[in-house]
């Protein structure tokens, strides 16, 4: 059976009344930020190449207001968050910029506020999410999206565009999380629109709504409910191998090769980085020809690169693992099923399936059969993006 998400209204009840019992008073603000799965597309934004992820009607969630103390307060309820979860620090001046620290949590907030191009005072806030954390569906991001967005409300501060948003939200990961993540993550849950996909070009940073919204297909995100201590490490690992790649074909980036310059210079490369280039460039023409699919509704031909994608990364790239792996092989056995992969950076986390509607039992049932640990099930579509709520 399939987890039933948290609607955003429940979220901000109970978010409430903890705002109530911490600090007194009601809070005056409430913003959501989703989410997001990429459809196919993995680890290509680094490498300037095609994503193409959805929002969720996963969420975090921000209720709170603006106060004179020139002190930011902020409580999470997150159950997985490092401790203490509570934290109070000092908006950033020009004597006393801010610093990451500890707990990890807060730093995705405080690096949001240092980036914030308004003058941030003080405020009361309490955190919220229904994104599983270390799930690969970028609970990260989504706290990021909604900090920033809460600031734009008790501020009354809009950033020229989304983009700008969405990259100062980036900026903060970099500098305060110490992850080199890619565009992404921030772009959908900023620009995210429901019944739409958002394919983004990584290097113009233009990206393009494409309607998904037929009521007979569905996605189904399973998690596997581990988590690899490797994704830390491999991660700026695997950005060094692209570079690497790039850089002895004289290229800019793996965007500008083609799978013949690749072969051309094959005997330059060691095995290892040829095939971490291999799986770039070839994900990026995967991802070009998916959004064309799909604009034609051949949700067969569609599920097929979800499929090559998933083999692609866990034969060239090396970023799945046994659990994601038996996931996928389960999903690929339900009829109704048309392709299925691993999601996010990999070695755990979650698997997205595209299926009939009409099939979705059948998938879930079969997995619980097939897999050997608990997997957790979510049926989505396309969901909007950051938002401030009415209260």
């Amino acid at each position: 059976m399939a987890s039933k998400i948290p609607d955003v209204s429940s979220l901000v009840s109970k978010a409430q009344a903890v705002f109530t019992a911490t600090y007194g008073g009601t809070a005056e603000v409430a913003v959501s930020a989703p989410g997001r799965v990429n459809i196919i597309g993995e680890h290509t934004d680094y490498n300037d190449g095609f994503v193409f992820p959805m929002a969720l009607p996963l969420v975090t969630v921000i209720v709170g207001r603006k106060t004179n103390t020139s002190m930011c307060k902020v409580q999470t309820l997150s159950e997985f968050a490092d401790k203490p979860l509570q934290v109070e620090f000092k908006p950033p001046s020009l004597s006393t910029p801010l610093k990451p620290g500890t707990p990890n949590w807060a730093n995705y907030i405080k690096g949001v506020v240092a980036n914030f191009p308004g003058v941030v005072s003080g405020f009361d806030a309490v955190v919220v999410t229904s994104v599983p954390l270390g799930g690969g569906l970028s609970s990260s991001a989504s706290l990021e999206v909604a900090t920033y967005t809460f600031l734009e409300a008790i501020t009354a501060t809009k950033v020229s565009s989304l983009k700008e948003k969405a990259l100062a939200c980036q900026k903060a990961e970099h500098d305060f999380a110490d992850m080199p993540c890619g565009i992404m993550d921030q772009f959908i849950s900023t620009m995210g629109k429901e019944g739409n996909a958002l394919l983004i070009d990584c290097r113009s940073l233009e990206s393009t709504l494409v309607p998904l919204n037929d009521p007979s297909i569905i996605f189904v995100i399973t998690n596997s409910n581990v988590r690899h201590t490797l994704s830390g490490t491999e991660y700026p690992t695997r950005r060094k191998q692209c570079q690497e790649a790039a850089e002895v074909m004289r290229k800019k980036s793996l965007r500008d090769a083609t799978l013949n310059d690749l072969e051309t210079h094959k005997s330059s490369l060691s095995e290892e980085v040829y095939k971490r280039g291999r799986h770039v460039i070839s994900e990026i023409l995967r991802t070009e020809k998916a959004v064309s699919v799909l604009q034609k509704a051949d949700y067969f031909q569609f599920g097929k690169l979800m499929t090559d994608s998933h083999n692609s990364l866990r034969d060239d790239y090396d970023v799945s693992c046994s659990e994601l792996d038996q996931l996928v092989e389960a999903a690929l056995e339900v009829p109704g099923v048309f392709g299925s992969r691993m999601t996010g950076g990999g070695f755990g986390g979650c698997t997205v399936t595209l299926v009939q509607q009409e099939c979705v039992d059948k998938l879930i049932s079969h997995i619980q059969q097939r897999y050997n640990g608990k997997p957790t099930f979510y049926v989505c579509v396309p969901s909007e993006g950051a938002q401030q709520l009415s209260l």
